[in-house]
């Protein structure tokens, strides 16, 4: 229960923390990969924008459906659609920020059962509620990484 509510002060966390990682960057450093060969800080927060718009589905899904089987997207195809690659970061910051609200008040409004909820993923199997929390809190701290990685 408590690595839970830590998990939901993360996700809660996430748009403020995006938005004070990238402030300071400008367009060059917002379009520098935080690698060799991976993307930019630009990509990054687009996908971040994609990737957790997917995941508060599946949990809704997983909420009003019988482990329903969800539909896997191309994340490193969406990262290359032109808009995820030239758009103002603020488009999917100020999306985060609306998305994690619904989000935070979605899980917050949970019951102990609804966490062992699970949709089905085509190649991983089932995956439960608590288990994709976990990993959407890691996910957004992974990616703010990257970020510092380019800011430093």
């Amino acid at each position: 229960m408590a690595d839970r509510v830590r998990y939901i002060s993360e996700i809660a966390a996430l748009p403020e923390q995006l938005k004070t990682a990238v402030a300071p960057l400008d367009d060059d450093q917002l379009d520098t990969p935080y690698r060799p060969g991976g993307w930019t800080v630009r990509q990054v927060v687009h996908h971040l924008a994609d990737s957790h718009m997917n995941s508060y589905i599946r949990f809704k899904l997983a909420l009003t459906e019988d482990e329903p089987l969800i539909k896997p997207y191309a994340e490193d195809q969406w990262a290359e659609i032109e808009e995820a690659r030239r758009s103002p970061v603020g488009v999917s910051l100020t999306l985060l920020t609306a998305l994690h609200m619904r989000w935070v008040q979605t899980l917050a409004g949970m019951k102990e059962a609804d966490f062992q909820r699970a949709f089905r993923h085509p190649e991983l199997g089932a995956v439960r509620l608590d288990m994709a929390l976990a990993l959407y809190a890691w996910h957004g701290k992974h990616h703010l990484g990257h970020i510092a990685q380019v800011a430093a």
